[in-house]
């Protein structure tokens, strides 16, 4: 069974946002880094970048496969994940902490009502 964190919101592609103010945390899931295997890059947008919702962001490579990274939200990119780019690795050790991928100023806080909840995410992973 998988870590779905009932405070996060999620896309059918796996991946989550969570928010705190208008300040919104992006991530893979526990199911996609599980997917994935062993992740060993991670491309990501630039701090100042605006990001669409349902569109690619980004790219996750593992020894498995190459996958898009597609955007929960729409806003502006505030941090990424430096740390990700010498250590992608923690995408697999906690996807949700450590392994987190973009803060992003939020634009429409409607849209977050159109992701799907941790009890439907966990339906479409079972």
């Amino acid at each position: 069974m998988f870590e779905v964190p009932e405070d996060r919101k999620y896309l059918e592609s796996h991946e989550y946002a969570t928010t705190d103010g208008d300040t919104a945390t992006v991530g893979i899931t526990d199911f996609a880094q599980d997917e994935l295997g062993d992740v060993v890059f991670v491309e990501l947008p630039e701090v100042g970048d605006e990001i669409t919702q349902g569109e690619e962001f980004g790219v996750v490579e593992s020894i498995k496969a190459v996958s898009d990274l597609y955007a929960p939200i729409s806003g502006t990119v505030t941090a990424v994940n430096e740390e990700l780019f010498d250590r992608p690795e923690l995408v697999n050790d906690d996807p949700y902490g450590d392994g987190w991928m973009l803060e992003v100023d939020v634009s429409d806080d409607g849209a977050f009502d159109d992701l799907l909840s941790a009890d439907e995410y966990r339906e479409q992973t079972e």
